[in-house]
This record gives C-alpha cells, structure tokens and sequence, in this order.
C-alpha cells in the first residue's frame, strides 16, 4: 500500500488498530525483526514518567548535542505537525524521509495491527538507524513495561516522576503506576529517578535487576538560589547556573536528573560550566508555561494531569498581577483524564472557564468536559466548542491587562500557538 502524502499516511495508521491505545509489545516486536534496526555505537537513552519526560529528555538530547555527538530525538505527543516527534541533530525529519519509513515498514508488516504510536516508533528507531545516530534518546508514550519504545534495551533508564494518570491502562494506585514505568529498567545498567519520594517498586525493581540506582537528593542534587541555581553529584558540584525557562521547581528537577544521566553516560559532556549554562539557556519547548503578551496575558501550558495542574499553580502564583485583573482560563481535557482534580487545583484563581473540544478516541466535547468541572468550580463554565472559537470567546470576556490561560491538552495548546501565530513549523 502506497500513499502519497504524510497526511495520507498518518490518517490510514489511525484506522489499522481499533484501538488508540493497546499495550504491549509482540505486535512491535514481529515487525521490528524484519528492519533490521541497528542499536547506536554510543548509548540508548529511554526516560518515562508521569510528568517531565519530555523536557528532560530534549535536555539530554542538547546535552549529547554539545558534545559533538549525532542524536536521534524521538517525543511524543506533538503539538502541531508529526514531524515535531523524530529528530535527527536537532532538526525534524522532513515529509519524505517518513513517507519512506512508513513505506517499508508497511512492506513487511503484513497483517500485524498495529497502533498509530507502535508505526511512528518503528520509523523512529529505522531513521535512526539509517542515519547513523550515534545516541538515541527515547521518550516512553504510555507506563513503560509494555510501551513500544520498550523493545529497545535501554543502557540509562530515567523516569522523572510518578503520579496518579492513564488508569485505566497503569493501575489505580502509585506503586502499580510506579511497576509499570520501571518496567523499562535494564539488568545491570544505570537508572535514575527524579523526583524526592520514591516508591517501592523502583527500588525493588533495581534491585531485582541489580541495577545501580541514582535518586534525587541522594545522588545528585540541586539548591536553588534567588537567580540562580546550583547542583551537584558526587563527584561534581555547578554553581550559579541560570535558572530555566519558567523557573519552575519542575524544571529544576528534570535538568537536575538529565545532568545526572550525562554526568553518567561522559563526564567530560559537563566538565564546562559555560556549556552547561547554555544549554538551559537554550532549553524551553513550546506550550510548556509559555507566556505571550499583547493586550492580554497569554499563557499557554500543557499540564493536564494533578501533579502538573500543582506545578501550574506554584508558577502562576509567583507572577505579579495587578488588583483588579481576571484570569479566564480556557481548556479542554482528554476524556480519560481526571479533569475534577485537574481543575479543583486551579479555581482559586479562575474567575470564568471556558471548555473546548479535544479530538480523538479519547477526546472529550467541549459540554461534556463542562458538565464535569462545573460542580468542583464555583467561577461561570462556558462550554464554546474549537480551539479558535474559544480564544475569541475569551477576548470577548477579558479585559485589557487580563490573563488567559490555555491548558489540558497538547490537542488544546498546540492550535493555540497557532492561532496565536506562536507556533514556529518545523
């Protein structure tokens, strides 16, 4: 089967499994034996996590990067074009170099179902191959015992954090969350952790696997300052870096633990302090606390889950505003989310709501999602419907000088950027 366009292709792979999500890795497996994927000369890279892992990742990506090494960046989800998730030396690979990797896994696939997520991987790890990557870094899509990217043993293992999402496919409690993302944990290779509380089950799954396990505030660790920031290992102690994109505790938590891998995987990768400071100088991806402003306020983050919803509020409540000036949010939320707690963290400072749809299997209407946080807010919820129909909405409420928040979903964020003309295409 041959297709012509990448959107051609992208829409045909959502139909080749009824099912958005299906967890497990024979399908991928089957399949992959016949690319012949070569693993890169220098390291696997694999990081998971409730919350992070994207950004952590892209940092060990730079890191890499500024060594001199050629990097295969593989992320999900993306926020506007498909071509945002593989990328080679930091650049997106084009239409047509996908289109060739879609075109060869479909020629020996034969009739093996497999997901929309479980295609794009295996172009992934093939670009990856064919161009001769010398390190690959791979962000987990779901959990991790069972996620594709899991086929590919991972020499550093990283998980960020682990808190309550995907439920119904990880288990309704920490440590069940916590099995399934250790589940990408390798016999006898470092992993690392990096957040402060640390469930059982990663110890127990380090141990088991005697793998030599680095945990925040243990390890490696970092002291935040009043415009700057310090951390350390071991062996190796940084003073006065500059603080992140968005200062977040967060952020310092998953350039800490990217630091720690690095550190790990080549010393010499940070022996300059000057690189380093660069790095995060440079390091912010859209849609994460990203603040526009003209006659508003605009800001725009894809937290869509309790803990990231926390995080969200430490920041918003560190920014200056005026007495007087509301803050209108605007969200749309993935059916299977927890989007009462979601939003429960956030109405102290929301003075009117503004729900839209999210697409998919998954998605939710824009009424439906008002129907379930209207009980938990006590500010107006108006349920408006597209992403562009709601912003204007909000311009018609706000006031100039007042703040609007966009969130709840990569399918919410990444189309604001573009109505907003913030998004830059690959």
């Amino acid at each position: 089967m041959h297709h012509r366009s990448l959107a051609d292709w992208l829409a045909w792979q959502e139909t080749l499994n009824p099912a958005e999500i299906e967890l497990g890795l024979e399908r991928i497996r089957k399949v992959a034996g016949q690319l012949a994927l070569e693993p890169p000369s220098g390291a696997v890279f694999v990081v998971t996590g409730t919350n992070g892992k994207g950004s952590c990742a892209s940092f060990i990506d730079a890191m890499l990067r500024s060594g001199g090494l050629r990097t295969g960046l593989y992320t999900s989800p993306h926020l506007i074009k498909y071509n945002e998730r593989i990328r080679i030396a930091g650049a997106p690979v084009d239409d047509e170099a996908l289109v060739k990797a879609f075109e060869a896994i479909e020629a020996v696939r034969c009739e093996t179902p497999l997901t929309f997520f479980e295609y794009g991987t295996l172009a992934a790890l093939k670009l990856f191959t064919e161009r001769e990557c010398d390190a690959w870094v791979l962000e987990v899509g779901l959990g991790g015992r069972l996620d594709a990217v899991n086929i590919v043993d991972a020499d550093f293992s990283v998980i960020t954090t682990v808190d309550i999402d995907h439920c119904e496919w990880l288990g309704n409690d920490l440590e069940s969350i916590a099995f399934e993302k250790a589940g990408i944990m390798r016999e006898a290779h470092p992993a690392f952790f990096g957040d402060r509380q640390v469930p059982a089950a990663i110890v127990a799954a380090a141990d088991q696997l005697n793998s030599d396990l680095s945990l925040l505030g243990r390890d490696f660790a970092y002291v935040r300052h009043a415009d700057s920031w310090s951390w350390r290992s071991a062996s190796v102690m940084l003073d006065t870096l500059p603080l992140p994109h968005g200062a977040g505790e967060e952020q310092l938590r998953n350039i800490s633990t990217a630091l720690a891998v690095i550190n790990a995987f080549d010393p010499q990768l940070i022996a300059d302090k000057s690189a380093v400071a660069d790095a995060i100088r440079l390091h912010g991806l859209p849609g994460r606390f990203q603040i526009h402003t003209d006659e508003y306020e605009w800001i725009l983050d894809v937290a869509h889950n309790r803990q990231s919803a926390a995080a969200l509020l430490a920041k918003l409540e560190q920014l200056p505003q005026a007495e007087g000036v509301s803050t209108i949010v605007v969200i749309g939320m993935l059916a299977d989310k927890q989007a009462e707690e979601f939003v429960s963290q956030l109405a102290v400072l929301a003075d009117r709501w503004i729900t839209c749809d999210t697409a998919g299997a998954r998605g939710s209407s824009a009424r439906q999602l008002a129907e379930r946080i209207e009980p938990v807010v006590d500010a107006p919820v108006l349920a408006v419907g597209s992403v562009a129909d709601s912003l204007e909405q909000a311009r018609r409420f706000a006031s100039p000088g007042d703040r609007i928040l966009i969130c709840g979903s990569f399918t919410v964020v990444g189309p604001a950027l573009e109505q907003l003309g913030l998004y830059s295409p690959c």
